[in-house]
């Protein structure tokens, strides 16, 4: 009877899952998610192979003009029922001052990549805990933009049929566009919906508000945005609700880095602590 007890008992723990092997996957993932201080060559290399990626991607969706036409006027009908069609007025008026148009327009084409490359760069070296959170908030933002550019192609303001936007780089003969002039053939001029222009600026906006410790700094972070959406629409690039649609984007990006790391970005330690001191919440 004894002797029975004891093989039954043996063979339960023979059948029983390892313990090492039980825990090894709960380890890695904490591994995998616990901020580490990230390498230079390789975020050189992510960053530049992630936007070749983007732009060959971006650029390789089917222009389906028609569609995007299509979808223009009724993004535009939409807004004249929602009250909030004052796209053309602000277009006009702002390239009525020569040098404030002109200025946009090099507002336009630089500071996306300017001021974004600034903060990852900032953060790099002044926030290397969140800098890998904080840098798969943007690359989730931009990877679901990809997707609204395949399902939903839609013409800017300024190409519209029957439209009277003024396309403020071809008039003003500046570069301020991909999608306009001699450079126009390199872009997907149907791209606009959503606005990587307002996500990429509301991810600069929003990570030096949180991060940044001077006042004047953080306001800057806010205004940022703010003044990229004005440039957008005055230079007849984008409509309100393309907007809309970057800024949804950008919700999906810090929702991803949430969901891995168990914290917003700015939620993790500033710098790398010994991996097993700091562990994330579960999401």
């Amino acid at each position: 009877m004894g002797d029975t007890t004891m093989t039954a008992t043996e063979g339960l723990r023979e059948a029983a899952p390892h313990p090492v092997a039980a825990e090894t996957r709960p380890a890695l993932l904490s591994r995998l998610r616990t901020p580490r201080r990230p390498r230079l060559w390789f975020e050189i290399l992510l960053i530049a192979l992630s936007y070749w990626t983007y732009s060959l991607v971006r650029n390789a969706v089917p222009e389906q003009r028609g569609q995007a036409l299509r979808n223009a006027d009724w993004i535009w009908r939409v807004e004249h029922q929602l009250g909030i069609a004052v796209e053309e007025s602000v277009n006009h008026a702002v390239n009525s001052v020569t040098w404030l148009i002109v200025g946009m327009n090099y507002y336009y084409a630089t500071l996306h990549f300017v001021v974004t490359l600034g903060v990852l760069v900032w953060l790099y070296r002044s926030h290397s805990g969140r800098y890998a959170a904080t840098r798969m908030v943007l690359f989730a933002t931009t990877g679901v933009a990809l997707v609204g550019y395949y399902l939903y192609p839609l013409a800017p303001p300024r190409l519209m049929n029957g439209g009277h936007f003024v396309d403020t780089v071809m008039v003003h003969q500046t570069w301020g566009s991909m999608a306009s002039g001699d450079l126009k053939n390199m872009s997907n001029q149907y791209a606009a919906m959503p606005s990587m222009h307002i996500g990429w600026s509301v991810w600069c906006g929003l990570t030096i508000f949180a991060l940044a410790t001077v006042p004047w700094v953080r306001v800057l972070g806010l205004v940022y945005p703010a003044a990229t959406l004005v440039v957008i629409v005055a230079t007849a690039n984008h409509f309100w609700l393309d907007a809309v649609g970057g800024v949804l984007c950008l919700g999906f990006g810090y929702g991803v880095a949430r969901v891995w790391y168990g914290a917003l970005p700015h939620e993790l330690p500033r710098v790398p602590v010994p991996r097993g001191a700091w562990l994330p919440t579960k999401a």
